[in-house]
């Protein structure tokens, strides 16, 4: 196992305990690594940083066996695409205020690709992703398949500057190393490129009624940020946060049952479809012209 710290305030800060841990090594196998299955709730210890309040699990896997969970994990969410398409497709249009250039956009964490195929439609040159699940590429579109790198993100896996528009979505929690994986993004994209982000907020309405049956405290989730801490990590790396707001998503009404693991004998059976502001939070951000790394 691995201890973490704050990558806010660094190993210096303190944190208290809010969950114990609550599995067994022998428990874990790839299933319980893959997006959007049926909450379980298994977590690692739970803790908060004293200064920032910045939520996080301490300690975790070492990122070898995360990797390989990750590479053997399954694609569960198909049947949810066109809502997310719909959802991240809005949100991929609103970086038009900020004079996007619609020329090289890379999502990391793509699933099979259907956001791709959207950032098509909306005029982008030319997509790319990267995506650790076999099972996932197996599912990518034969058009799109070349575009997309089997691989956990790192800036080796496209030049310096190269990038206008980098997208994740439901991808930071899981990140082991934030502050690593920021840097290879923004040494990735251009001068003026922008950073779209879509995440859990731990300070959610949700999150706090549940607490730890909360299907956000899962063992996938390294870190949790709020809109304060989700702001902080990013200017930390150099970005000028452009926008830290609460974020929608849509919902079949018997998908927001699944979510919170009510029993199946009152899972509406109607496909009646919810715009809530249920959870996540969302970031938009920009290299600066001025700086290069």
């Amino acid at each position: 196992m691995k201890t973490q710290f704050c990558p806010i305030c660094g190993p210096q800060a303190a944190k208290k305990e809010l969950y114990p841990q609550n599995f067994k090594l022998s428990q874990i196998n790839p299933k319980i690594f893959s997006a959007r299955r049926l909450p379980d709730r298994l977590h690692y210890r739970i803790v908060k940083c004293s200064q920032c309040g910045l939520v996080y699990s301490d300690p975790i896997l070492n990122q070898n066996q995360i990797s390989q969970l990750y590479n053997q994990s399954f694609f569960t969410y198909k049947n949810r695409v066109n809502d997310l398409t719909k959802t991240y497709g809005y949100y991929l249009q609103q970086l038009e205020k900020y004079s996007v250039k619609k020329n090289q956009l890379l999502e990391i964490g793509c699933g099979n690709g259907f956001f791709l195929e959207e950032a098509k439609r909306q005029g982008y040159q030319s997509v790319w992703g990267v995506e650790p699940s076999q099972d996932a590429i197996n599912q990518v579109p034969i058009e799109l398949k070349k575009y997309i790198k089997q691989a956990v993100f790192n800036q080796k896996l496209f030049a310096k500057n190269s990038l206008d528009v980098i997208c994740f979505f439901q991808t930071f929690d899981h990140i082991s190393n934030p502050n690593q994986f920021l840097k290879d993004c923004y040494d990735c994209l251009k001068p003026g490129g922008l950073i779209l982000a879509i995440n859990h907020n731990v300070d959610s309405l949700q999150s706090k009624i549940l607490k730890a049956r909360s299907p956000i405290i899962d063992i996938e989730h390294t870190y949790l940020y709020n809109l304060k801490t989700m702001g902080l990590i990013f200017q930390k790396n150099k970005f000028q946060v452009l926008q830290v707001a609460s974020s929608f998503n849509i919902y079949p009404l018997d998908y927001l049952f699944h979510l919170l693991s009510l029993s199946k004998k009152i899972t509406p059976k109607i496909r009646l479809k919810l715009k809530l502001w249920l959870g996540n939070l969302m970031l938009a951000g920009k290299k600066p012209y001025e700086t290069i790394r």
